[in-house]
């Protein structure tokens, strides 16, 4: 006999037991299926403990540094074993929340590896090899996705990292190579990079964190080399090769010379790849593109009736923010509310290095391809009161609208705390605000906000403090 609900979610991430949550909120009788931990690779392997790493490399910095606010510190130092074992209690903790947060639910919580078995069907297959046969009218698929490995040299946890052993390593790179320059890539380097490694970035493209504008990935660019990193763009790895003492590889510049060098470690952060094999899937006949990704609709669905997807096993951006949306969307649409679609363009991103990156919307390069009239406002950390007494006066606001209608087309920013300041932008974007409106929204003072304000009215030609 199988277990009956009307909801079934497969995978506990931010997408997952966000969905669970509503369902449960809706009146709905729901099973959650997982084989790791409560929460997904989001709350106890990616965005909420390389937070906490960087916030110690934060912290690290400041205190290298302190003779900039007045402040006297001496005999610095870091314990890397000390602030790997705070960024697991973090995650513990989120863990724990999650645990707590399906009983309070009333979610029905099976641990284990799920595998669809026909429609509506699931078996759970637990550790010990226990199956346990589930049954609902609908299914949502959130397994998320895993880190691609290098072609041809795979994840060791020794010598190669993918970002889970990069978060819990063993010893502190003493020269470090990190493959792929996106927000992961970037994460870690910033992170090591803090704390005392010598590390360079290797990207194939033209320029790092690709997916930004052009001026902050040129911003970005030279940030990091004024910090110490050596940025290899137009780069490829011809060979690699590694060893029990370390990393040999050879990289060809932009300017075609190509230099072998030895490293200690190696991240590879290069990509995911959706987690949809060995699930039934593919036997059930569901749709997916080149890549591997489901194909679903804006209210979730797949091209089997009663199967939803969601998170990073569907179409991009990756973001867990996105994952979580796609969960209430999918849920609503299955309690018979039918929801509004969600507009990628109104998602935002962020990247948690030093400086921090957040953006929302199109790219001024992806608003003229898009044949829009322009007009773009740019607003300098340096002109703004708060940041110059935060120490902070490296960075920038940049504002793309269009010149007919005034709607806010992109958002882009780099520098400190932006990833708190992106989403007054998101909903300016989600109440379809025009620049009329945030140039009569009064924005308090002194507050890094403000540039927000200025960078607006310099888009129009009425910036007050540059």
């Amino acid at each position: 006999m199988s277990e009956s609900y009307d909801l079934i979610v497969l995978g506990s991430g931010p997408g997952g037991y966000v969905a669970a949550i509503r369902a449960s909120q809706l009146g709905l009788k729901v099973a959650i299926v997982e084989r790791e931990l409560l929460g997904g690779i989001c709350l106890n392997w990616g965005c909420i403990p390389t937070k906490a790493l960087l916030r110690s490399a934060e912290i690290f910095h400041y205190m290298q540094h302190a003779k900039d606010y007045g402040l006297v510190a001496e005999g610095i130092s870091a314990d890397l074993d000390a602030v790997v074992k705070r960024s697991r209690g973090v995650a513990k903790q989120l863990n724990q929340g999650v645990t707590h947060l399906m009983k309070k639910n009333k979610i029905a919580v099976h641990m284990g590896t799920g595998t669809l078995t026909g429609a509506g069907k699931l078996t759970v297959t637990a550790a010990d090899g226990k199956t346990t046969e589930l049954a609902a009218k609908n299914i949502i698929v959130a397994t998320g996705a895993r880190a691609r490995d290098l072609p041809g040299l795979p994840a060791d946890g020794k010598r190669v990292w993918t970002y889970r052993h990069a978060m819990t390593p063993a010893e502190m790179p003493r020269r470090l190579l990190v493959i792929g320059s996106g927000a992961i890539g970037i994460e870690f380097a910033s992170f090591y990079n803090d704390m005392g490694s010598e590390v360079t970035v290797v990207e194939m493209l033209d320029r790092i964190v690709p997916v930004e504008d052009v001026d902050v990935s040129t911003f970005l660019e030279k940030a990091l080399k004024k910090q110490g990193m050596n940025i290899l763009t137009s780069a490829k790895i011809d060979r690699i090769a590694a060893s029990d003492t370390g990393v040999t590889a050879t990289i060809t510049t932009k300017d075609g010379t190509a230099t072998t060098s030895e490293f200690s470690h190696v991240i590879v952060a290069i990509g995911i790849v959706p987690n949809t094999a060995d699930i039934g899937l593919k036997e059930l006949g569901v749709e997916m593109d080149e890549r591997g990704f489901l194909k679903t609709g804006p209210d979730c669905k797949t091209n089997i009736d009663g199967l939803y997807a969601i998170g990073d096993i569907t179409a991009p951006p990756w973001l867990a923010h996105k994952a979580s949306h796609e969960g209430v969307i999918a849920v609503e649409e299955i309690a018979g509310n039918h929801p509004h679609a969600m507009d990628p363009k109104n998602i935002p991103g962020c990247t948690y290095c030093h400086p921090q990156i957040a953006s929302v919307g199109l790219t001024e390069a992806k608003a003229k391809e898009a044949g829009y009239d322009l007009k773009v406002g740019t607003f300098p950390f340096i002109g703004n009161g708060k940041a110059i007494a935060l120490g902070e006066a490296e960075g920038f606001v940049k504002t793309v609208f269009d010149a007919k209608t005034g709607e806010l087309l992109g958002a882009h920013m780099i520098g400190a705390e932006v990833t708190e300041l992106i989403q007054g932008y998101t909903i300016g974007k989600t109440l379809e605000t025009t620049e009329a409106e945030l140039i009569e929204t009064v924005f308090p003072h002194p507050t890094l906000s403000e540039m927000m304000h200025e960078s607006v009215l310099a888009a129009y030609g009425k910036a007050l403090h540059i």
